[in-house]
């Protein structure tokens, strides 16, 4: 493992990605205002799982083999576009049908539960080829050949960024209930905060889709 001033250096750098804006948390975001803060913390363990994914691959030089790739890593980002694309889709007309169901004297759509949040969030950030080339670029600055198993070290400063991430999703998900809660009575600022939500995720979609292969 890297010394402490090494570990303190990269703790920094992680946290301050970790509360950077990014398909994930725009993800938790949506899923909380939408279904609630059970459903916001699941989609976030969710999340934290697709970025270990990404951690694992990286210790064992799969990920450096798709992007190395540029065949596998285009499909790679085609797909996590096209699923970012989709979920925003489906959060930005699900804000707008529900709103106008709510406002015709129906009844709000159901929770779509923690299980399905929890899936959606492992998709959302494992399907993301950028996460991978961040921990494959990141990590290795601070890895010590003489400290120790490179792949271990791999592993265990990618877990403390993960859990950093996962942290700030789920400090995100109490702060969307928290605005979905105090704005019961206000279903047109749940419908925008929602929209917003769909957009920006659409918009990342779209950002990954033009996303570069990273030069090796």
């Amino acid at each position: 493992m890297p010394d402490l001033t090494q570990f303190a250096l990269y703790f920094a750098a992680a946290l301050l990605l970790a509360v950077t804006p990014g398909p994930g948390i725009f993800y938790v975001a949506a899923r909380t205002l939408a279904g609630g803060r059970t459903e916001g913390i699941a989609s976030s363990f969710g999340t934290g799982l697709g970025g270990m994914v990404h951690v694992l691959a990286g210790s064992l030089g799969v990920s450096a083999i798709v992007l190395a790739s540029a065949e596998l890593f285009t499909a790679l980002k085609l797909v996590g576009a096209a699923y970012l694309v989709w979920l925003g889709l489906r959060t930005f007309q699900s804000a707008r049908r529900e709103a106008a169901t709510v406002l015709d004297g129906g009844a709000a759509a159901p929770p779509v539960g923690a299980r399905r949040a929890f899936r959606e969030g492992v998709l959302v950030e494992a399907l993301n080829p950028k996460t991978a080339a961040f921990f494959l670029a990141f990590i290795p600055q601070f890895l010590e050949p003489t400290a120790g198993p490179i792949a271990l070290q791999f592993v265990v400063l990618g877990f403390v960024s993960v859990t950093l991430n996962t942290l700030a999703d789920i400090v995100v998900a109490f702060a969307a209930s928290g605005i979905r809660e105090g704005a019961g009575a206000r279903p047109g600022l749940i419908r925008r905060l929602r929209e917003g939500s769909g957009g920006a995720m659409i918009a990342l979609g779209i950002g990954l889709a033009l996303a570069k292969r990273p030069a090796a």
